[in-house]
């Protein structure tokens, strides 16, 4: 148990037990009844305006490279964390089967091609009807057609990288055999990398493209990453109430991957000379935002005779008590406060930005106000409070 909770326990139990007792009880309770707090000073800062939120890194750009055409692996040309550029072969399947195929269409492309000249020739002699000009010249656009694919078929033997990238995954082994549509491997592309916050919809019109934000992941603690807002979504989810804000960043050697957990801080306004207080003196009550001042307690009042003496009566001396030797204080009680008596006061405040532990207070404080910051819930206005060192 914390010494503040501690005193606090010894104070109430000795209120409760003050109403059992005489004129000397009572005033052991008034010594006692002064509630120990911690408090902290209203004073001028910087502060921003920001907004948190955690998200997982994800690529830009990523790509699942598959097979365009059937085949035996050949060979590899890539490992796994190579960076590759877009077009540069991965890997080469087996092309006999394909290069068979384009040189019979080139043979059949050939002698369409000598047909077709002839036909040209007696077509201008008026040797041949139109009829069988044209049939003869489809036949020949035709077999281009065929043998253009079989090119291309030939090229998908050569597997290239669709985009510019880190090889993440490869899927394949040399000697496989190939089908069409198969994963071969798994392309990501790391520069920038994207982080997707859900945004509640009160900072709708608070953040916009371009604002500068950073990011701190779990992997790499105390290394803060800078990036921008990329974009940010027009529409709200019905269902959540947010709105996704999409940040980039672009990572340095060795650092962010995509999967990264991290926690994305966007500073959107700052003022440099706030009047601040710790969060932890706010008191939310009844819809108030409130905190409890440390003030100087009003002079306690002189107690009253129990009936006025006669003229010329004698008054009777009260004998002093005597001496008692030195007693140690009970546990947890707390020492009568040394200077002029505190006690809490109530008082309503509006805030404003909150960054960290710090909270700005637009009305309510000015600077130099001391305010409550740890037992603020056991006090009430006008409560006798003595201010303990932090910590102790």
């Amino acid at each position: 148990m914390s010494r503040i909770a501690a005193l606090i326990l010894v104070v109430a139990v000795g209120l409760a037990a003050c109403g059992k007792g005489g004129p000397d009880k009572g005033k052991e309770a008034e010594a006692v009844a002064t509630v120990p707090v911690e408090a902290s000073v209203a004073a001028r800062r910087p502060i921003n305006a920001s907004y948190s939120g955690t998200a997982t890194l994800e690529a830009d750009r990523e790509a699942d490279v598959v097979a365009k055409t059937n085949g035996v692996l050949l060979k590899l040309m890539v490992e796994e964390g190579d960076v590759v550029k877009e077009g540069q072969v991965l890997a080469r399947l087996d092309d006999s089967s394909p290069k068979l195929n384009l040189a019979k269409t080139e043979a059949t492309l050939r002698k369409l091609e000598a047909d077709y000249r002839r036909a040209d020739e007696m077509f201008a002699k008026k040797l041949l009807s139109i009829e069988e000009h044209d049939k003869i010249k489809f036949d020949l656009d035709n077999q281009r057609a065929a043998h253009d694919l079989m090119r291309l078929e030939l090229s998908y033997t050569s597997v290239v990288a669709p985009i510019d990238g880190v090889i993440g995954k490869r899927m394949v082994k040399e000697g496989n055999l190939i089908q069409l549509n198969q994963a071969l491997f798994h392309i990501v592309d790391f520069d920038p990398l994207l982080g997707v916050l859900n945004v509640p919809e009160r900072e709708l019109n608070t953040l916009k493209p371009g604002q500068s934000v950073s990011m701190v992941v779990d992997a790499l603690p105390g290394r803060p990453f800078a990036g921008t807002i990329d974009r940010i979504s027009p529409v709200v989810e019905a269902a959540s109430g947010t709105f996704r804000v999409t940040c980039r960043f672009k990572p340095e050697p060795n650092s962010l991957k995509p999967g990264m957990f991290g926690r994305i801080d966007v500073v959107y306004d700052r003022k440099q000379d706030a009047l601040t207080i710790p969060r932890a003196a706010l008191i939310e009550e009844d819809g108030q935002t409130a905190v409890y001042l440390v003030v100087d307690a009003p002079p306690p009042a002189a107690p009253a005779d129990a009936k006025k003496a006669a003229p010329g009566d004698a008054v009777a001396a009260t004998p002093p008590e005597p001496a008692k030797p030195d007693a140690k204080i009970d546990a947890g009680k707390t020492d009568a406060p040394k200077g002029p008596a505190k006690q809490a006061q109530r008082h309503i405040v509006q805030v404003g930005f909150a960054d960290g532990e710090y909270i700005e207070v637009r009305d309510g404080l000015k600077e130099g106000d001391q305010v409550i910051t740890v037992g603020r819930n056991a006090v009430r206005d006008g409560t006798l409070v003595q201010v303990l060192e932090a910590g102790k």
